[in-house]
């Protein structure tokens, strides 16, 4: 038995079962875009721990500050005392992600930390309970954020859900199906409008909350016109603007933020991910009037804003904008996008390809019907592109999608040799040839 096997066995006898497991896959390091397991195999890394790792795995400039400062503050609580991490990201995150002419921000530990303290805000800031959010969310585990969540494998067993939250279908558009961003954007809106005629009053919204790309949800795109018209009924209302930005940010769709592609300003956001270049690190960012309405003590926690974290996040940004990441990420998402393109070109199974920046995805469906999602096909294929020493993994409601989300600093020759991994995977299991060239 591989010492990988050993591990395994271990985890079954005193890991929890509710922590989810994807495979059997181990790792003992990790380095820019290539996992290294407990046998010494190497991988080509195309989930970055769920699209944690945008400045790479183990980036020296972040190592080094992580120690530097472990060596001097490890941690003191910002209720007790400030101290200078903190404040100097705080100072950047405003610097790049600025929500009008004043913004203040607020960090915590996890993404599902972010969203609820931005719900926090925003019913402190209107007075109101209500929240509306969409299918395909996801906001994260914690109790509100599963509330807000859609996908039903997430909330088995964990209700009662927490109340005065009000799920609509998110704007879908789709290649070939469902009519055009204008007419999805329209019909949706209309949809907003009514709700909140028949089924909440404006007056009792505090905030709705959106990916403006869908992570779990399936990489699904905010058509931007939609977009602007949320901003539109928000203001009207004095409802606030969510946009959660946990898996779009910092480069992933090659702008800092996927709202940058809309020309719209949110009254919060939230971030995390590969905001702390591996360690646990979360922000909320929002307009300066907003988050001065909010009661001293409210929000927070012991851990938010840890200085190890703090050190490790500002040097994961000097990184990325040292290494030109943004412009990377959409040098990335192109060559994806073309591959993805050209494998649906051949492959009837393959019902949409979407997605923003290099934050790309791929859907499958039985017989080329979308009605008939394929989640047996797409589980098949993560096993098959593992095997061949590719990591990537699904996504979607349904589970019939493979989304990339590689490491930004990934080398076109192993971008290349991923995808042709995934191309001939694909081809194997739906009986199509493979791209002429492509190796496994």
């Amino acid at each position: 038995m591989s010492s990988s096997d050993e591990l395994i066995r271990r985890r079954e006898r005193v890991v929890c079962q509710g922590v989810g497991r994807m495979s059997d896959l181990t790792v003992a390091s990790a380095h820019g875009a290539t996992v290294t397991d407990l046998v010494g195999r190497a991988f080509i890394d195309f989930a970055g721990g769920i699209g944690v790792m945008n400045v790479g795995h183990c980036d020296e400039q972040v190592v080094r500050a992580i120690r530097e400062q472990a060596g001097e503050l490890l941690h003191a609580s910002i209720h007790v005392a400030t101290y200078e991490p903190y404040v100097a990201l705080c100072e950047k995150l405003v610097e790049l992600l600025p929500h009008g002419p004043s913004t203040k921000a607020l960090l915590v530990n996890t993404g599902a930390e972010a969203v609820e303290n931005a719900i926090k805000i925003a019913r402190q800031a209107t007075g109101r309970a209500g929240v509306i959010c969409f299918t395909g969310a996801f906001h994260g585990r914690t109790l509100l954020a599963t509330s807000l969540t859609s996908k039903v494998s997430y909330k088995i067993g964990c209700g009662p859900f927490a109340p005065e939250v009000y799920r609509l279908p998110y704007p879908l558009v789709r290649q070939h199906r469902g009519g055009s961003e204008h007419d999805v954007s329209q019909r949706e809106l209309t949809r907003l409008r009514a709700a909140l005629h028949d089924t909440v009053a404006p007056g009792n919204v505090a905030a709705i909350i959106i990916e403006l790309v869908q992570g779990e949800g399936g990489f699904n795109v905010a058509p931007p016109e939609y977009v602007r018209g949320l901003r539109e009924i928000c203001d009207e209302h004095g409802i606030m603007l969510i946009f959660d930005e946990v898996q779009t940010g910092f480069g992933r769709t090659g702008r800092w933020a996927a709202y940058e592609h809309y020309g719209v300003t949110p009254d919060l956001s939230t971030w995390a991910k590969s905001l702390g270049g591996g360690l646990p690190i979360s922000a909320v960012l929002g307009k300066a009037e907003v988050m001065d309405r909010v009661t001293p003590g409210t929000l927070g926690g012991t851990y938010g804003g840890n200085p190890v974290a703090c050190a490790g996040a500002l040097a994961t940004i000097r990184q990325m904008e040292s290494l030109g990441l943004n412009a990377r990420g959409e040098h990335s998402g192109t060559r994806i996008r073309e591959r993805f393109e050209a494998i649906a070109s051949r492959v009837p199974e393959v019902t949409d390809v979407r997605g923003l920046g290099a934050m790309m995805a791929i859907e499958f469906s039985r017989n080329g019907d979308p009605a008939t999602p394929d989640a047996a096909l797409t589980k098949s294929i993560v096993a098959t592109c593992r095997d061949n020493g590719l990591i990537v993994i699904p996504a979607g409601v349904d589970g019939n999608v493979i989304r990339v989300l590689a490491p930004l600093v990934i080398s076109d020759a192993d971008l290349e040799r991923g995808l042709d991994i995934l191309d001939n995977a694909i081809s194997a299991h739906t009986k199509q040839p493979a791209r002429a060239g492509s190796e496994g």
